[in-house]
C-alpha cells in the first residue's frame, strides 16, 4: 500500500509512537510519505529518522512564499501542469465559492497540489484531530484515499473545552478512527463519531529495543545513590513542579538517602522548574539532562532504579511503556488512561494527581522494598508485551487499512 502520514511537526522527539508506526509499516513493505505542517527541530533527532532516510520521504505543505507576487509566480506553472493532469480537482482547490477568502491565498492549492504529485495514497493517515481536518478538506477536493485518524491527547482536550463540533467534517468525511484507549473511544462517541467506524488501536513500543539489561531487577538493596528517571515534555501537563517538590518531601523525611533525580525533555517550562530547583536547593540532586534520542533514553533508563511521571494530563504515555518494558518499578498518576498501562500495586503505583505527599511515599516504598519493585517491574514488563508490542499492534494496523480498501 501507498500510505501518507499527516503529521503536526516532523521529526519530533516526542512523538516516538508516529515514528513507530512509520518505521514498522516501511518494514512491512508498505510506501509510506510523511506530510508535516512544520519543520521539527534538527539538533537531536531519532536515529531511525537517518537509518530510514525519512527526510527524503518527508514534504512540508506549508512551506510557500509569503510575499503574494512570488507565491503567485510560484503557483502559475504548478496550476498549468496540474490542470493537465487532474483538471476537476486543481480548479476545485482555487474555487473561491467553494473554499471562501482562503482561496485567494492559493494555501489549498498548493497543499493539494503537493498530494497530487506525490500521490495517489491508498490511505491517508493523520495524527491528531487538527490534521485528520486536512485530510478531510483534502478529500473534500476530492483527492483519493481512504481517511484515518488516530485521537491522542491536546485534540481530544480541544473537544471538550470547545465541543466535538469542531471536528464535524471529519467525523463526515472519514473512513476510521483510531482510539488510542477506551476513554478516547468514549470520547469520540460523545463528539459525535459513528462507533462502528471507531476502532481501539493503541500505541506501542519496539521491545527489543526496551528490555532490560540482564543485571536490572528494579532497585537494588542497598544502592550507593538511588537514581530515579522522569521523561516528559517540559510543560505544565506533565507536573513536573509537582515531581521536584515530591522529592524535596522525600529527602526531608530522609535525610541520609543518596538519590539522583534526573530530567530527560525541554519546554517552556524548563526555566521555571530551574528556578524551583534553586528554590528548594536541589541542585545537587535533580539533573536537567536535554532533550535526548532514543538511544540516549534507553540508555538513561538502563542506568535508572525507578521511573516517575507525576503528570496532570496524559492520555495513553508511551514511555511509561519503555519504562516497564526496560525493568523499571514506576510512580505515576491516576490520570487519563495510565492505569491501562500500570496495575497499581502489581506493576507500579498510581497516585492521586497533584498529591504530592503521595508520590513522596510510593517512591520511599519502592526504594524500602527492592524485592517488590523486582516484583513490578517483572510483571510490568510481561504486561507491556502482552498489549503494547509495536510490531503486533503495526500488522493488526495494516490488517484495519485492507479492510477500508475492501470497502
Amino acid at each position: 500500500m501507498r500510505i501518507a502520514f499527516l503529521v503536526d511537526a516532523f521529526p519530533s522527539l516526542s512523538e516516538t509512537f508516529i515514528l513507530n508506526q512509520v518505521t514498522g509499516l516501511i518494514d512491512l513493505g508498505h510506501d509510506v510519505e510523511i506530510f508535516a505542517a512544520l519543520r521539527g527541530a534538527m539538533d537531536v533527532v531519532q536515529e531511525e529518522v537517518k537509518v530510514y532516510g525519512l527526510l527524503d520521504r518527508t514534504h512540508y505543505y506549508h512551506e510557500i512564499p509569503e510575499n503574494r507576487l512570488r507565491r503567485f509566480v510560484k503557483f502559475l506553472p504548478l496550476f498549468m501542469g496540474d490542470l493537465c493532469r487532474h483538471p476537476a480537482l486543481s480548479l476545485k482547490a482555487v474555487d473561491g465559492f467553494r473554499l471562501g477568502r482562503e482561496a485567494l491565498s492559493l494555501r489549498p492549492y498548493f497543499r493539494t497540489s503537493l498530494f497530487l504529485r506525490r500521490g495517489p495514497f491508498d490511505i491517508l493517515q493523520c495524527h491528531f484531530g487538527r490534521n485528520g481536518l486536512v485530510g478531510a478538506s483534502l478529500k473534500a477536493l476530492g483527492v483519493p484515499g481512504r481517511l484515518v485518524t488516530m485521537f491522542h491527547g491536546y485534540d481530544i482536550r480541544r473537544g471538550l473545552r470547545e465541543g466535538g463540533q469542531i471536528y464535524q467534517p471529519l467525523f463526515r468525511r472519514g473512513d476510521c478512527f483510531l482510539a488510542i484507549s477506551q476513554a478516547n473511544r468514549e470520547h469520540l462517541i460523545r463528539f459525535g463519531v459513528d462507533p462502528e467506524k471507531i476502532r481501539y488501536h493503541p500505541v506501542g513500543i519496539d521491545l527489543g529495543r526496551f528490555a532490560p539489561t540482564g543485571d536490572q531487577e528494579g532497585t537494588p538493596a542497598n544502592p550507593e545513590v538511588v537514581r530515579v528517571l522522569t521523561v516528559a515534555r517540559l510543560v505544565k501537563e506533565k507536573g513536573l513542579d509537582d515531581g521536584i517538590r515530591a522529592v524535596s518531601g522525600l529527602l526531608q523525611d530522609r535525610p541520609t538517602l543518596r538519590m539522583e533525580y534526573r530530567i530527560i525533555g525541554d519546554g517552556p517550562e524548563s526555566p521555571g522548574l530551574m528556578r524551583l530547583v534553586d528554590e528548594l536547593k536541589l541542585g545537587h540532586v535533580v539533573k536537567f539532562l536535554g532533550p535526548k534520542g532514543q538511544g540516549e533514553v534507553r540508555q538513561a533508563m538502563r542506568e535508572a532504579h525507578l521511573f516517575f511521571l507525576p503528570s496532570r494530563e496524559e492520555v495513553l504515555p508511551v514511555v511509561l511503556m519503555e519504562a516497564l518494558a526496560s525493568g523499571l518499578p514506576v510512580v505515576a498518576t491516576l490520570v487519563g488512561s495510565v492505569a491501562e498501562i500500570v496495575r497499581d500495586g502489581l506493576s507500579g503505583y498510581l497516585v492521586p494527581t497533584g498529591d504530592i505527599e503521595a508520590m513522596s511515599l510510593r517512591l520511599g516504598a519502592l526504594i524500602n522494598q527492592p524485592g517488590r519493585g523486582r516484583e513490578m517491574a517483572a510483571q510490568g514488563g510481561k504486561d507491556v508485551a502482552e498489549r503494547f508490542d509495536i510490531r503486533t499492534l503495526n500488522r493488526r494496523l495494516v490488517q484495519i487499512y485492507e479492510a477500508l480498501l475492501r470497502k
